[in-house]
């Protein structure tokens, strides 16, 4: 039986829906020969180490972004200092709290199409805490450890909650470079929505317990992206890698061709 708040998200999905007449179709995405991949929380721009040689396989120009994870504004400049590096048309790919980041840039007009990976993606001034906490507390929130302002996943957080479909070797390697978050960053509110206007695509983690699959799959409905939905833990960009990179080739308009 749907519960009261089964109905108020369906009320909620279906009006934002009727509220985006701009959402960009990703049929509309025109053929992009850069791609800039932005980083989230607990990593470091090694994590798109499985995606960049599939991309760069069939000649794309690609670069991760190293987010520093201070502050929304500083984390935003750094992405903005490598897109500007970009010439000609530019696909920009945020995984989990680089949405935020993808979010609020992904409106330069030398950025032909957005890809979420498991991401953020709110609204202009949307508080996404406010959103999320509509849905359940996935599970590694409570691994979350400080030192100072610093915060940081436990090792048991990281590697159950966070890189929980991978093995045991590769994802002790990934809780190793974790890069520590400015606890400020979590306060910056984006100004901006890009996917209202560009192309978006979403890859949806069904067994995510950073984010709620369902606040994933609501996200992505409200933004109209091109969705898809494995059955990977948050760190499908490691755990699904081809099928990552085929989404964003997807997004550069080069898929078609690489499957013909």
């Amino acid at each position: 039986m749907m519960t009261r708040r089964d109905l108020n998200r369906t009320l909620a999905a279906t009006v934002a829906a009727a509220l985006l007449p701009g959402t960009a179709s990703s049929q509309d995405a025109p053929r992009a020969r850069n791609v800039v991949l932005v980083h989230g929380l607990f990593a470091d721009g090694s994590c798109w180490s499985e995606v960049i040689p599939r991309l760069q396989a069939v000649g794309l120009n690609v670069t991760s972004v190293q987010n520093p994870l201070t502050t929304l504004e500083e984390a935003v400049a750094a992405a903005q200092r490598v897109l500007a590096r970009q010439e000609g048309p530019t696909v920009l790919v945020g995984h989990s709290f680089s949405g935020m980041i993808v979010t609020e840039i992904g409106i330069d007009p030398k950025v032909s199409a957005l890809v979420y990976v498991a991401a953020r993606a709110p609204d202009a001034g949307e508080d996404y805490t406010a959103l999320a906490k509509t849905y359940p507390t996935p599970p590694a929130s409570a691994g979350i450890v400080f030192d100072g302002d610093e915060g940081r996943l436990s090792e048991a957080a990281f590697l159950k909650d966070f890189a929980g479909d991978l093995p045991m070797e590769k994802a002790k390697v990934l809780f190793a470079v974790q890069q520590p978050f400015r606890e400020a960053l979590l306060t910056g509110k984006t100004t901006r929505a890009a996917w209202r206007s560009k192309p978006s695509f979403y890859a949806v983690s069904t067994q995510d317990r950073t984010i709620d699959p369902d606040l994933e799959r609501f996200m992505a409905k409200r933004m109209g992206a091109k969705t898809i939905e494995l059955q990977a833990s948050h760190l499908s960009l490691i755990s699904h890698p081809q099928e990552i990179a085929d989404l964003i080739l997807e997004a550069t308009g080069q898929l078609h061709g690489r499957r013909g």
